[in-house]
């Protein structure tokens, strides 16, 4: 454990082992949004890069089509 981490969330820690599955994986995804949000950077978990894999081969919008909604919403 980090030495500056507040007892608080020390002890949550700690307890974490006796949650069901499903709440350890809810943590991980809130600790992966918070990380995400302080560095910038979200990181696709395996889920994720499957979706966008299955959407990219549904051939229901082709690349171009997506850039350019992307490119009328200001967002590329």
């Amino acid at each position: 454990m980090i030495p500056s981490m507040s007892q608080i969330a020390k002890d949550v820690l700690n307890r974490i082992p006796t949650w069901p599955d499903e709440d350890r994986e809810e943590l991980a995804e809130v600790a992966r949004e918070i990380e995400a949000r302080r560095t910038g950077v979200y990181v696709l978990n395996d889920e994720e890069k499957a979706a966008i894999d299955a959407a990219r081969r549904s051939g229901v919008a082709s690349d171009a089509d997506v850039a350019a909604l992307w490119k009328r919403y200001g967002v590329a």
